[in-house]
């Protein structure tokens, strides 16, 4: 079955963070090639879930790090977290649209775009200067702190929670929370 998106062990964060952009925007551009609306509802989930493991590894390790370490950290994690909120809410607006629509290839196009754009100014900026200044075993661990948080996060966009505190708030008592993806892509799936 299908595995979350990213690195393996041994990877530093910066590689497995890369790794991460390329599949979310190759999946991406799978989906204008579908040949019908339920594969291109697929696709646009599973894009829709990994961004979601992503970003919630981003903000509990990712950006705390770049806040301590990187030049104008605070600015650049709070800039990131605004654009984190824009591609959130447009993956909510993708999830209600109907898959055989136009508009629903309009959101993927816009989709793509965020997430090029938010990729670049991580790869091109942040990345190079978590490289230059934090030794690279701490970016190896740092590594695996993210590929574990993206194990356990949510697979849906909530608009409404920061994705850090929604992650608490998923794997504690009483939210119920049901990622329809979880399964798929653990490889539990019962279809």
């Amino acid at each position: 079955m299908a595995q979350p998106l990213g690195g393996g062990a041994g990877m530093d964060v910066v590689d497995i963070l890369t790794s991460d952009h390329q599949d979310m925007i190759e999946l991406l551009g799978q989906i204008e090639g579908a040949a019908d609306a339920e594969r291109r509802r697929d696709l646009a989930d599973t894009v829709i879930a990994e961004v979601m493991r992503h970003a919630v590894a981003e903000e509990m390790y990712v950006y705390p790090a770049i806040e301590k370490h990187v030049p104008n950290g605070p600015e650049e994690v709070e800039h990131d977290k605004k654009e984190h909120d824009e591609i959130v809410q447009l993956m909510k607006r993708l999830e209600d649209v109907d898959a055989a629509s136009a508009q629903f290839m309009d959101l993927v196009r816009e989709l793509e775009a965020q997430l090029r754009h938010h990729a670049n100014d991580e790869e091109t900026e942040q990345f190079p200067s978590l490289r230059a200044h934090i030794p690279a075993d701490e970016l190896v661990e740092l590594g695996e702190k993210v590929e574990t948080a993206k194990k356990m996060a949510p697979t849906r966009p909530h608009p409404t929670a920061p994705h850090s505190e929604l992650f608490h708030k998923s794997i504690g008592a009483g939210v119920g929370m049901v990622d329809r993806l979880r399964d798929k892509l653990t490889g539990r799936s019962t279809g």
